[in-house]
């Protein structure tokens, strides 16, 4: 089995009213250290890059672009059950963080209450808000992103080409954006719409072997649009310092049991592509633009609607697009023990609703029950809150003294 790992992009809240606090730094204790995917340039100085605290087993927090967000990171994990107590851990960790400053975090992919956000001091965030403008000033945005263990750069670049018409059921699965700094967007994904607005952002197209990838991110940078390598934003990527591929589609979800099964879906995902590679089956070859099509129906719709199916990308049932990516995935999530698990983690988030169904649900029962002059977001981010830390560890006793980890930067 290939080892996983995730990154958790989780609000850092005021537990009462649900506002947005600005209080990475405080979180961190002010560490700095060289961020994963900044410039291997020898002349650079180590100062590019987030915050990071770590609870002395892998688990660790970093700074991102906003100062009201927080990420965690798992160490790599075999499974299930592994990981899903590392995203709680994780999340305890930060949740730990923010209560020494009065605060909590809250699994939301895009804040339900407005606000102005502010960057992270940071040489490198500070140029990324002069080029993009309102883009990055607006990119308070929280994903969730799934590391695989690949072999080689052959083997990742191959897996990409063959999951990438894949991912949009992904987004669908894990929506959990419905509001929008005090709007109510008319999406389930709104961090999609949010996040597709950096220039490398979305689905890419179908490489073909190592050298052509590597060509693609050298004419890209050659451009001089982006800073640096590090904000080739694609749906999935080869990361740069650890033999992985990222898939990077998902909202942070709402429950981390439904955030380790997304992780589960990716490894079926990797692993099943990489067995096609192996055994001569080319990617389907479907147009980048159909792909964004797709990417955009799963953000409106969620699992409420319909989806392009990934086999013939006509409109579908969401549940029978879903439930037909588990059915592909099926040899795979058997051989790994994983394929009970998964099917009933997709149905549980059919019953339920996803992430963005029950902050709706939440609100919808708060204005009804509300006086007047009162929107109900207040109370979304509290049950957020609650629901984030579900399940999770008690760290009273784990020493949280700061040691310094390479981490992911956005």
């Amino acid at each position: 089995m290939r080892t996983f790992g995730v990154e958790e992009e989780l609000l850092i809240v005021d537990p009462e009213s649900g506002e947005p606090l600005a209080l990475a730094d405080a979180l961190l204790s002010g560490r700095r250290m060289a961020a994963d995917d900044a410039p291997d340039d020898p002349h650079v100085p180590d100062t590019q890059g987030g915050h990071v605290l770590n609870a002395g087993d892998g688990m660790g927090l970093s700074a991102e672009l906003k100062l009201e967000q927080i990420e965690t990171q798992t160490r790599p994990c075999l499974e299930y059950v592994e990981l899903l107590e590392q995203i709680r851990a994780g999340r305890a960790l930060a949740d730990k963080a923010a209560k020494k400053n009065n605060a909590r975090v809250a699994a939301l992919a895009t804040s339900p209450l407005g606000l102005s956000s502010h960057t992270t001091p940071d040489p490198r965030y500070a140029k990324m808000l002069e080029r993009f403008g309102l883009t990055a000033q607006e990119q308070l945005t929280c994903g969730f992103h799934v590391h695989t263990y690949i072999e080689s750069h052959d083997e990742g670049v191959a897996v990409l080409d063959r999951i990438r018409d894949k991912l949009a059921v992904l987004t669908a699965l894990s929506a959990n954006s419905p509001f929008w700094n005090g709007l109510q967007t008319g999406f389930e994904s709104y961090r999609t719409q949010a996040w597709n607005r950096w220039p490398t952002a979305g689905p890419s197209g179908i490489y073909g072997n190592y050298s052509a990838y590597r060509r693609v991110v050298s004419r890209l940078l050659d451009t001089g649009v982006m800073l640096d390598e590090g904000m080739l934003y694609f749906d999935a990527r080869l990361s740069r310092n650890h033999p992985t591929v990222e898939v990077r589609v998902a909202d942070v979800c709402l429950r981390a049991e439904d955030a380790a099964l997304i992780a589960v879906l990716v490894r079926a995902l990797v692993e099943t592509a990489s067995r096609e590679w192996h055994d001569g089956v080319d990617p389907a070859p479907v147009p980048t633009v159909i792909l964004r099509m797709a990417s955009w129906q799963a953000s409106s719709e969620g699992l409420g609607g319909e989806l392009l199916d990934f086999g013939t990308f006509r409109p579908a049932r969401a549940t029978d697009v879903v439930r037909a990516l588990v059915d592909y995935l099926a040899p795979v999530l058997q051989e790994q023990g994983e394929l009970a698990l998964a099917r009933q983690g997709v149905e549980d988030i059919i019953s339920r609703g996803t992430g963005a169904v029950e902050q709706r649900r939440v609100r919808d029962s708060t204005l009804a029950a509300s006086a007047p002059g009162d929107l109900g977001f207040g109370a979304v981010v509290r049950h957020a809150v609650e629901v984030t830390m579900r399940g999770s560890l008690n760290l009273s006793t784990v020493d949280d003294a700061p040691e310094l980890l390479r981490v992911r930067q956005s």
